[in-house]
């Protein structure tokens, strides 16, 4: 892959300039990059998506690439197959095995020997896709990786419409590993994975036959797939390749850093000794003068090449403050029922409350129905049976994990307007977000997942809410970033009832119960259950669950 001359600007806000790199064949690439840098524009523009406003990217023709997205919500149709049937099709065999026996058959009555010749190239083309698709192993590879990826066989066995946010992720990652492009495109491929299926996946892109391109923010997979990485400047709008894996990349990073601070403070020395010289003999005799117009000569050229130092990354900063206290009360859910069948019903008889100012979590494994729970709440489903009160004090904020509360096709500052603030107020607001200068009139479209959870996030700090509900509001967010929000909402003062597979994001809440489904118990908060369904998700339901009260 070449990228040449490549610059790329959304109206007046230039996300690259002048772009060229070179990534070899099979070479395995960690992008990294603040929020919003232009990783995931990188990505579109690879994928013919987007056009750049000059330069190109090169590709051998006919090269296959294959992308997961962040944000699951539109790969997956919503049809009425099994999940195998989907997965299966992820190599186009059947399709190829259709178009061969055609061609066998056109060629048996073909009398022209020019377009027989033309039939038999095409013959010849056809099995070379096929051999490339290993079509006589193809569904042993695909239950390798079923096998490898812990997914069980009720799961191969359901619907691709009746499939959880969670679930969606774990198959679409599924069959892009299984269709083999020579080009893998991966954002952020981590989120929604076990420890187990994170293993298995390591070692698969270890050992994959192709080009790995991968955004993320987990350093640890990081280090152990890449073998260079690419650091997107979104101060500069440049991109810089790198020997390594991210272990290397900030070990060169951290040396050039002390270097470059060293020279930094070198050239200060001289140019202070410079323009003390210079006040000292201007304007003095002949001599002197010479002597002063040498030094203001060489302290041009020193201001021409001096050191620019790294300007420390900007961080979100918020606070969320609650227009007034909600009931003793503020939420309570009795003989809870739902499913979108009466043959699949996800959640039956739950009942539980919260009290005002608690921190409440909701575990579960995977697809258990901890998201619709969510929705079933704040209002966007309906329940089968049984009542959620909301008390008359009580104001939602719902923070959706697929971001599905903003309006794509509206700029950052049209999604506020229900807020009633004036542009400049707003701006303001937002600067805290990071979101700053022309970077505000950005479609929503047009951004990456992390900066829609940054203005998700941005809406949810001004609805003066007294609870919070919170649908892994983490996934999308830098380390940094994490942290902070953990900070911020572990001061907030009113309820908060979330769903989270972080463990280190949790852990820092303060929360004090947990609703365990799909049983409905109740626990006293304990970081060991967190982590087990982080590792579990999808895994056997038969281990034991630890006990701990």
């Amino acid at each position: 892959m070449n990228i040449k001359n490549l610059s790329m600007s959304f109206g007046l806000q230039e996300i690259f300039d002048d772009v060229t790199i070179q990534i070899k064949d099979k070479e395995k690439v960690g992008i990294i990059g603040m929020n919003g840098a232009g990783k995931s524009t990188f990505f579109k523009l690879i994928m013919g998506k987007l056009e750049p406003d000059n330069g190109k990217i090169i590709l051998k023709p006919g090269t296959r690439i294959g992308f997961l997205p962040q944000v699951i919500s539109d790969e997956i149709p919503s049809m009425n197959i099994s999940v195998f049937e989907y997965l299966l099709d992820g190599r186009p065999i059947k399709k190829l095995e259709a178009e061969l026996s055609q061609a066998y058959t056109d060629a048996s009555i073909e009398t022209d020997e020019k377009k027989l010749k033309y039939i038999m190239k095409q013959i010849g083309k056809l099995q070379e896709k096929l051999e490339y698709f290993e079509v006589y192993n193809a569904e042993n590879i695909l239950l390798k990786i079923v096998t490898g990826m812990n997914i069980d066989s009720d799961l191969l066995d359901m619907k691709l419409c009746n499939l959880s946010g969670g679930q969606k992720s774990k198959i679409a990652f599924a069959r892009l590993l299984y269709s083999n492009p020579e080009i893998l495109l991966l954002d952020e491929p981590t989120n929604h994975l076990d420890i187990d299926t994170k293993d298995y996946i390591i070692n698969y892109l270890r050992n994959y036959n192709g080009t790995i391109l991968v955004i993320s923010h987990d350093i640890e997979f990081l280090t152990a797939v890449t073998t260079q990485t690419l650091y997107v400047d979104k101060a500069t709008h440049k991109m810089e390749l790198f020997p390594g894996n991210y272990e290397k990349y900030m070990k060169i990073r951290n040396e050039r850093l002390k270097t470059q601070e060293r020279i930094y403070d070198k050239q200060v020395k001289e140019e202070e000794k410079l323009k003390r010289i210079i006040a000292k003999y201007i304007g003095g005799n002949e001599k002197k003068a010479r002597i002063a117009k040498d030094r203001q000569k060489k302290l041009a050229r020193l201001e021409e090449n001096k050191v620019t130092l790294e300007k420390k990354q900007k961080t979100t900063r918020f606070k969320i403050k609650i227009n007034h206290p909600s009931g003793v009360v503020p939420l309570k859910v009795e003989n809870l029922k739902f499913g979108y069948n009466e043959n699949h019903i996800l959640l039956e008889n739950l009942t539980f409350d919260l009290s005002r100012g608690e921190k409440f979590l909701i575990v579960g494994e995977n697809g258990i129905g901890k998201s619709t729970l969510l929705k079933l709440i704040v209002g966007t489903l309906s329940p089968l049976a049984g009542e959620i009160t909301i008390n008359e004090k009580t104001e939602i904020g719902y923070y959706a994990q697929e971001h599905e509360l903003l309006d794509n096709e509206k700029i950052i500052l049209e999604n506020f307007n229900e807020f009633n603030l004036s542009t400049k107020e707003l701006r303001s607001f937002l600067g805290n977000f990071l979101f700053s200068g022309d970077e505000v009139y950005k479609k929503v479209s047009y951004l990456s997942p992390g900066e829609r959870s940054r203005v998700a996030l941005a809406k949810l700090a001004l609805t003066g809410a007294n609870l919070l509900i919170l649908d892994e509001p983490t996934n999308h967010l830098d380390p940094e970033t994490q942290k902070i929000i953990a900070d911020t909402f572990k001061d907030y003062e009113g309820t908060m009832l979330v769903v989270s597979h972080n463990p280190e994001f949790v852990d820092n809440l303060g929360i004090e119960r947990m609703l365990m489904l799909p049983s409905g118990e109740i626990r006293y908060y304990n970081k060991e259950t967190v982590l087990y369904y982080q590792e579990l998700n999808e895994q056997s339901k038969y281990k034991k669950i630890p006990n701990k009260k």
